[in-house]
């Protein structure tokens, strides 16, 4: 790769930014904008790695899986089978809406193309995830449906969620091994710009008869953070909601961080500032990149994705 490799890790902002707007169509032209700003980080130079998010595509799939289940006596798709259904539809999505806008920049040789990757993401069957899984997926439904969906499915593990129903709770392991890995080098080496390990990736276990895959959801900033590691990335920019990680969010004692040692990241992290179910895993991907080796973590909002870069916009985490 003779280019600088930035591994950009876009979450559901970046596909859904209003819940009037979930269409296919809106999930593309919310993505087209994040492109533009992505463009601009390849034109300075950067050579892109893509990976993205999938949570509420996923759960789309697995509704419209139990409506035909109701009506038509169709068969339920695995969640297994939906994060690799996601991470070819949002790839498809990607790599066109990317092509088209360097394209039109006249950007035509390679530094112009773009090809996403069906991924898959070894986890460990041992994970403490399996034995208390915690993470929420799939549609809500109400206590008088509990009998007839343990009996339809009976390892399915439900618990309430919120005072809103009951919800399906699968593993959420961390993950360890990059399977398609050689492959995604082989493509950056080729000069293509990549999409891949989507949605945290398609989990799958190692068995004495080969890889089988397993319901369960892998955190996409994590795997993000280990591929960047795997392919010693110059940077890993990770896509969040807002310009800047903050201290004390949301009250009156509210401080954007800008500069920050990991060090110092990992003490708030310590200290309980950034929840599990918002920005902590971002956090932890970050502190897991510099300290196994990375350089620089940029967490920041699409659109200020060129700022943070040229500018020192959004939040930077560095070694000490």
């Amino acid at each position: 790769m003779s280019r600088k490799l930035a591994v950009i890790a876009i979450g559901g902002n970046s596909l859904i930014k209003h819940r009037d707007k979930q269409s296919v169509e809106d999930q593309y032209l919310a993505l087209c904008e994040t492109m533009e700003h992505i463009a601009d980080v390849i034109q300075q130079g950067w050579q892109v790695l893509i990976t993205h998010g999938n949570g509420p595509q996923v759960g789309f799939i697995m509704l419209r899986s139990e409506i035909a289940r109701a009506v038509a006596g169709m068969h339920i798709v695995p969640l297994v089978s939906c994060v690799a259904d996601t991470q070819g539809a949002i790839g498809y999505q990607i790599q066109q809406s990317l092509d088209n806008v360097l394209k039109r920049r006249g950007l035509t040789d390679k530094t112009g193309r773009t090809v996403s990757l069906v991924t898959q993401v070894r986890v460990d069957i041992a994970d403490p995830g399996f034995s208390d899984p915690d993470k929420f997926v799939g549609e809500f439904y109400a206590e008088d449906q509990l009998a007839e969906l343990h009996q339809q499915h009976p390892d399915w593990i439900l618990k309430p969620d919120a005072n809103r129903g009951w919800r399906r709770v699968v593993p959420s392991p961390k993950p360890c091994e990059i399977i398609e890995l050689d492959a995604i080098k082989n493509l950056l080496d080729s000069g293509f710009n990549v999409v891949a390990v989507g949605g945290g990736g398609i989990p799958v276990v190692r068995m004495p008869e080969g890889l089988f895959g397993v319901d369960a959801v892998i955190d996409k900033d994590l795997a993000s953070s280990l591929l960047a590691t795997q392919l010693g990335a110059d940077m890993l920019a990770i896509s969040t909601g807002v310009e800047s990680v903050a201290l004390n969010y949301g009250t009156p004692m509210q401080r954007p961080l800008h500069n920050v040692p990991v060090s110092e990241m990992e003490r708030y992290l310590a200290e309980g500032h950034f929840p599990a179910g918002s920005m902590g895993p971002k956090i932890k991907a970050a502190v897991d990149f510099i300290r196994n080796g990375g350089s620089e973590v940029v967490i920041t909002s699409p659109e200020y994705l060129n700022a943070a870069l040229t500018k020192g916009a959004g939040t930077h985490i560095t070694k000490e």
